[in-house]
């Protein structure tokens, strides 16, 4: 079911920018490159994307909700964000590819700036976690006006533990700048890159460093003037692509000159040389579930201490992460272990050394293999496709189309494919021919050849689709229409 809330009345001018265009490598083998955290049910039916969207929209309407994210991941954001797909149509900015978060900020706020010169930007990564919605609400509210004060603001979150994998921060207490009592905002006195563990040990006990969030709010010119005056490079190089066509779908040369922007973080480039800078500490539950370590911060635990989800038999284990996909998975007197199983990967690791299995994405990606980058099953707007078998020159994929979805209209260079229907009616587009295939009949797509595939009917289309050629790269797609936005040819 989905969750019933009361939300506020929207804030005037304020736009909510879900920051979606990270890998989640941390949480291989369940996220992927293409298929990261925020993807993922790590909390109750919703995942963390659709979680992190009803959250926004208890400040903003869904019509002012930018979604920053790659083309690579947008087709999967869409299909989870599909109850407001009407509202969001035109409200993905997508990057040509992922340059750190200032240069993805600049693109969200010009284009914020071209929709209204008084954009006031609520910043908000994908894949958090946060409990008490209503003081998540009011800190919102204190932020936009600290923001139309002329500053960049910041959420601090009290530490909970010497945690040597975020960014602090100290706040001056004898500048003040807004509210009062609990929630108030104040200037910030130091930014603290990643400690060590004594340091941070030392943060704890003084009590007066904060845990930085990750979410910020500014107006959309100010953080623009303070890009300009801190990253001037970056600056000039986001008013060339502006002045080429839409910052929305950064095309051509404009998507040129993007991979040439210099990648940095919006605390290291900006933040942390801004005399603007402000913080407001809150006081709502918050976790950017890092690792499988911390997903117990988040998860119910059972007597024994143990996060445990799908398919799993467990005899005797303490204190450990223990989930299974399709697999049944037998763990027996298992200490502070992570075991996580999907059909193509498997993870074994102490929670101790849950922080390196971005080493292991590292080396799978350096080898070429395909465990890094996505899933057997891909999900896509229309459907889903699962890779059966491949091979040198081959490789067999079970797809399926939703009723009434249908492919783009498409052409590959590389390879022909041939198609088997296993169940359903399939409407196929091949060159100047358009037929149906019923179930048992198949046909060819020779390479080079326009072709689409459609479900008229009122059930799932499965076929089995056989590819063969050099290249089968899922890059090798030229579309000429598309129902989804995906990158046309004009």
């Amino acid at each position: 079911m989905k969750p019933r809330t009361s939300n506020p009345e929207p804030i005037p001018h304020l736009y909510t920018v879900i920051m979606a265009g990270g890998s989640g490598t941390r949480f291989w083998p369940l996220s992927r490159h293409l298929y990261p955290k925020q993807l993922l049910k790590i909390m109750g039916e919703e995942t963390m994307i659709q979680q992190t969207m009803r959250r926004a929209l208890r400040c903003t309407p869904p019509g002012r909700v930018l979604i920053s994210t790659t083309p690579a991941q947008a087709d999967s954001i869409r299909v989870q964000l599909g109850e407001w797909k009407d509202s969001l149509k035109d409200n993905y900015i997508l990057e040509p590819e992922a340059r750190n978060t200032a240069p993805a900020i600049a693109l969200a706020a010009t284009e914020a700036l071209q929709r209204d010169p008084d954009a006031v930007m609520l910043m908000v990564p994908a894949d958090h976690v946060i409990h008490k919605d209503g003081r998540f609400d009011a800190a919102v509210r204190l932020g936009t006006v600290l923001a139309g004060k002329g500053y960049l603001v910041t959420f601090g979150v009290p530490p909970s533990r010497p945690e040597t994998g975020y960014g602090y921060i100290q706040p001056n207490r004898q500048r003040k700048l807004a509210g009062q009592g609990k929630l108030a905002g104040y200037a910030v006195k130091r930014f603290v890159e990643k400690p060590d563990e004594a340091t941070a040990a030392r943060y704890l006990k003084d009590g007066h460093y904060y845990w930085n969030s990750g979410i910020f709010i500014w107006r959309a010119a100010t953080v623009l003037e303070e890009i300009a005056r801190h990253q001037p490079g970056l600056a000039k190089g986001m008013k060339a692509i502006a002045s080429r066509g839409p910052v929305r779908t950064v095309q051509g040369k404009a998507a040129d000159i993007y991979r040439t922007l210099t990648p940095i973080s919006i605390d290291n480039g900006v933040m942390e040389r801004s005399s603007r800078a402000a913080m407001i500490p809150v006081d709502f539950r918050w976790s950017d579930v890092g690792n499988w370590s911390s997903l117990e911060e988040v998860s119910p635990r059972d007597k024994a201490g143990n996060v445990v989800s799908g398919n799993v038999i467990d005899i005797g284990s303490r204190n450990s992460i223990l989930y299974a996909d399709r697999r049944v998975v037998a763990t027996i007197g298992l200490e502070d272990m992570v075991v996580v199983d999907t059909p193509d990967a498997t993870l074994i690791c102490p929670k101790t050394k849950s922080q390196d299995v971005k080493k292991i994405v590292g080396i799978l990606k350096q080898q070429g293999a395909p465990e890094h980058l996505e899933h057997r099953t891909v999900v896509r707007p229309w459907g889903s496709y699962t890779v059966l078998e491949e091979g040198p020159g081959y490789k067999v994929k079970r797809v399926t189309v939703n009723p009434g979805g249908r492919l783009s209209l498409q052409l590959h260079h590389q390879r022909s494919e041939h198609w088997v229907v296993i169940a359903g009616t399939a409407r196929v587009t091949c060159g100047a021919r358009r037929f149906d295939l019923q179930v048992g009949e198949s046909t060819g797509i020779p390479r080079e050849t326009k072709h689409r595939l459609e479900n008229q009917g009122k059930i799932p289309l499965h076929i089995i689709e056989v590819q063969d050629g050099p290249y089968l790269g899922e890059d090798d797609i030229v579309r000429y229409q598309d129902d989804y936005g995906r990158g046309e040819r004009r």
